[in-house]
């Protein structure tokens, strides 16, 4: 596709929430932070206007559950691990056009808006279920804070809302032998009035959407085929007291009854694009993204995220349509449904699942005081949950950054860029080329064809796997031909043979940038050239003096490069050289594992 097409396309990147109940895991932004910052870095390069939107989901049952444990008030718990997140996705470089919070007035507005219209379409439906309640305290009991064993394929740990191992949403009514996880109880079983979206009056939509997805990944449209035949009206408030308030008469004024976490969160992607709209003194830009029909949107997150984003969510804003507050007036038209919803499997750790109370995770920003942010990086997208669950051991961690990073890429670097340094002190000008030396240049350069269409299919990992062979290709065209002996007998060819090579690096720099920015910011500088080609994002306050608000947002236009072949000039001065990656003493894995086992105790 040419720049001019791209640079008229609009591309929302939409990362599920994070709770703001604790530190994130690695596991966490295996699924919704590294394979969406990838993506968002490559479609800006091809010159796509990207609006990547996200921000901790503040309000539901895990922060009530954290505020429980520690004896503090909800608001305080999300205060304090809104900011613990965003500084952890700060320091892995995702690319954040606007990363906020669902307890703004913004968010509570638009959130309200959209439950107010669906409710006078008629897809609010006003009816009575049982709800559970503490045996011993009487307050009512969020769903997730009830487990038991799911009805439909007998896992022991499902919640009252949605089992992990099947994916089936649930209510705590259809649970087997449930338990608070307060304090092991039964949960005693009232009768309570509340809203519910009626799901089954969008069957035949969805149904009919859902089979065009071809290009989906096929356990995400296929399960999502299965769900929609099942579909049952979903209570969408609760009986909680941490939320948005219910915008209608008989309940705006009532804090016991509020909108339940589910609903509430995936609005965010619309709230933070009307956020981000007015934080850049443009209020009505939102709308190229979100009412062009033209824009696309990509969603990302793990598996257990998968309804909300195919079914749920779709509902919502199909039954919206262009009607309410916020998207009424021109240009009239609907709110974008997902072009893609890009779901990726579960993570675990040395064999087990990450569980924080017996010891097994590992923490964003734990990883980060020992490790580079592009090693994991690279790890993530090379050995990830792209389509399957994944385990992570220490020892492939520390294998895949020795012998892929440093001994593939980092290596070709390295001793490209010290020859060249040593002997020329700048780009060598070639001389006559082979037909072996314009052959390499010309698969180089078409990684940029090949790579890119994977990345726009959501194929990272085969993406990263096209450039790295490309390297070790390049690497094979310096040990056949050897310029760190031509230097003595042949200069011309030895100057000819490293800026082949030099120009297949600042290719390669492009293509591996939305992967490793960091240190292809770093390459870009010991090529000899200037400006920003991997912006990283910044903590900004926002929001009105009496109640203000931390978001990670950042300029990210590159400067002076694109998804295309680059140019190097001859005769342009090149810094020494440093190494781009730490070759990592096998010896860690074991250090790594026994710090876990001494947390675990």
């Amino acid at each position: 596709m040419s720049a001019r097409a791209a640079a008229e396309e609009h591309v929302l990147v939409a990362v599920a929430w994070p709770y703001a109940s604790g530190p994130r895991h690695i596991g966490h932004v295996a699924g919704f932070g590294v394979p969406s910052d990838i993506f968002a870095r490559y479609q800006r390069l091809r010159g796509a206007r990207v609006l990547m939107v996200s921000g901790t989901d503040e309000h539901g049952t895990p922060i009530l559950v954290a505020a429980d444990r520690e004896g503090v008030s909800p608001r305080a718990i999300a205060d304090r691990y809104n900011w613990v997140i965003a500084e952890d996705l700060l320091r892995l470089g995702l690319s954040y056009d606007l990363f906020t919070r669902t307890t703004t007035a913004n968010h509570a507005a638009v959130v309200q808006d959209v439950f107010r219209t669906l409710h006078d379409k008629g897809y609010l439906i006003r009816r009575s279920q049982l709800g559970a309640f503490s045996a011993a305290s009487g307050r009512a009991l969020p769903d997730r804070y009830i487990e038991g064993t799911c009805p439909h394929c007998g896992f022991e740990g499902a919640r009252g809302d949605q089992c992990d191992n099947c994916g089936r949403l649930l209510e705590p009514t259809e649970l087997l032998s449930p338990r608070s996880r307060i304090d092991g109880q039964p949960p005693v079983f009232h009768e309570s009035e509340h809203f519910f979206l009626d799901l089954p009056a969008f069957r035949s939509a969805l149904t009919e959407w859902l089979e065009a997805q071809h290009e989906w990944r096929a356990n995400v449209r296929n399960f999502s085929l299965k769900l929609v035949a099942e579909l049952q009206p979903r209570a969408v408030t609760r009986d909680i007291d941490w939320g948005v308030r219910i915008p209608l008469e008989g309940f705006s004024e009532r804090s016991d009854k509020l909108i339940y976490v589910w609903f509430d969160a995936v609005i965010g992607y619309l709230s933070a694009a009307l956020e981000w709209a007015r934080l850049e003194g443009e209020p009505e830009a939102w709308r190229a993204w979100w009412q062009d029909p033209g824009a696309e949107h990509f969603y990302f997150m793990g598996k257990d995220n998968i309804i909300f984003h195919t079914v749920i969510w779709p509902s919502m804003l199909l039954g919206y349509g262009s009607g309410g507050e916020v998207a009424g007036g021109p240009p009239n038209l609907p709110l974008v449904l997902p072009r893609n919803v890009v779901s990726s499997e579960f993570l675990t750790v040395e064999g087990q699942k990450f569980s924080s109370s017996r010891g097994v995770v590992i923490e964003v920003r734990d990883f980060l005081s020992r490790y580079d942010p592009d090693a994991l990086r690279y790890y993530l997208a090379a050995a990830g949950p792209e389509t399957q669950d994944t385990d992570f051991t220490w020892s492939e961690f520390i294998r895949r950054n020795n012998d892929e990073l440093v001994a593939t890429w980092g290596n070709l670097v390295n001793r490209t860029l010290t020859i060249a340094h040593r002997h020329f002190g700048e780009v060598p000008a070639p001389g006559p080329l082979t037909e072996a030396d314009r052959a390499l240049l010309e698969r180089v350069e078409g990684g940029f064809a090949s790579a890119g269409a994977l990345l726009g299919e959501a194929r990272f990992k085969a993406a990263l796997g096209e450039v790295m062979g490309l390297a070790a290709q390049v690497n094979q065209y310096l040990a056949e031909n050897q310029p760190w002996h031509l230097v003595a007998s042949d200069r011309e060819r030895a100057a000819t043979v490293l800026y082949q090579a030099i120009r297949c690096i600042d290719d390669l720099k492009v293509q591996l940038l939305p992967f490793l920015p960091f240190s292809c910011q770093r390459l870009h500088r010991m090529l000899g050239a200037e400006g920003v080609i991997a912006p990283m994002p910044s903590l900004r306050e926002v929001g009105p003096v009496d109640d203000p608000h931390l978001v990670l947002t950042g300029d990210y236009r590159a400067q002076g490069v694109s998804w295309a072949p680059t140019e190097v000039p001859p005769g342009r001065p090149l810094p020494p050289p440093e190494p781009l990656f730490r070759k990592l003493d096998p010896g860690l894995a074991e250090e790594e594992l026994a710090r876990m086992a001494g947390d675990g105790a």
